[in-house]
């Protein structure tokens, strides 16, 4: 007998940004689940994954928020990350198979040896991302290749490193607090960070502390997010992005970006800022709701990339 879908709990959620505190052992993907059984239907993403042993920020798009996911994916994250010396697995991170382990007198190297290996990671260097990994490769995820023993080499992506600072050394233990740009491997650090000092190295324990424009502060215990329903926890899109300059349109440049269609000086309430061409702003309406997000073109008006009516 075929099983009948669960029908999501409550009323459809408003659109926004739900900012999880993520637990350990559970994957993005089941958060999502959960969080998408109390949702009434509402479309559910997030802006990026986080492996199933780390925790921290996971922020997740609702409704029409799912549309920004771009943008709010685009910012640097931060990390605290603790990497242990003298283990390989073919992961990089402690959940692997174990491929090579050092003798513990080989994983005791000096805080200034340390040092000296972080700053090689600082600045912008090109990156191989893990086999173990969501990317795609030869028509399919790199990580389902892996675990069928296929080798798998993805080629070097540029990433950015713009905060590492050590923590501790003690014990065969290094902790590490950055801040990287998007797409970057913690895990696979670990691994080049071990293969530099020596001994090798896996990633032992991982908690996001920041991800683009969210951070602990901002985020929700999955268990609290459950027991509450997310809607007390939810962030509406008027909150998001407010990095970016905002334009106020009037109510005929609200019907013009309902239908899609630039809008010009004539269309805004002043004072409305001046932008290069390509550059990026919210479209607010009289209310201050956020209506789109729009692009300058050469002549000056705003062009929506993304409507939120």
């Amino acid at each position: 007998m075929a099983r009948t879908a669960r029908r999501p709990e409550g009323p459809p959620l408003a659109s926004g940004v739900l900012v999880v505190d993520k637990p350990p052992h559970v994957t993005s993907h089941d958060v999502v689940a959960a969080v998408r059984r109390h949702a009434g239907g509402a479309k559910i993403g997030h802006t990026g994954t986080l492996d199933p042993f780390a925790t921290g920020v996971l922020p997740l798009v609702i409704g029409k928020a799912t549309r920004l996911a771009q943008h709010l994916t685009a910012g640097h994250k931060s990390y605290e990350a603790a990497v242990r010396l003298g283990r390989t697995t073919d992961t990089f991170d402690i959940t692997g198979r174990v491929l090579s382990e050092a003798a513990p007198e080989a994983c005791r190297p000096t805080r200034p040896a340390v040092e000296e290996a972080l700053a090689a990671f600082c600045g912008t260097w090109m990156q191989r991302p893990p086999a173990f990994s969501a990317k795609h490769h030869d028509g399919a995820r790199a990580y389902e290749q892996a675990r069928r023993g296929l080798r798998v080499e993805l080629p070097p992506v540029e990433v950015t490193v713009s905060e590492l600072e050590l923590q501790s050394a003690d014990s065969g233990l290094i902790r590490v607090r950055l801040v990287c740009s998007a797409g970057f491997y913690v895990r696979a650090f670990a691994d080049a960070l071990g293969r530099r000092l020596g001994p090798g190295a896996c990633l032992e324990a991982l908690r996001r502390t920041r991800s683009g424009g969210f951070g602990l502060d901002d985020a929700v215990p999955l268990e609290r997010v459950l027991l509450d329903g997310p809607a007390p926890h939810l962030r509406p899109l008027s909150t998001l992005l407010t990095d970016w300059p905002g334009v106020t349109v009037t109510a005929e440049g609200v019907a013009r970006i309902g239908h899609g269609r630039e809008v010009g000086p004539a269309h805004c309430l002043p004072p409305a800022p001046v932008l290069p061409a390509g550059g990026r702003v919210r479209i607010l309406g009289p209310d201050g709701a956020l209506l789109a997000l729009a692009e300058a073109d050469p002549g000056g008006l705003l062009r929506p990339s993304a409507v939120l009516m």
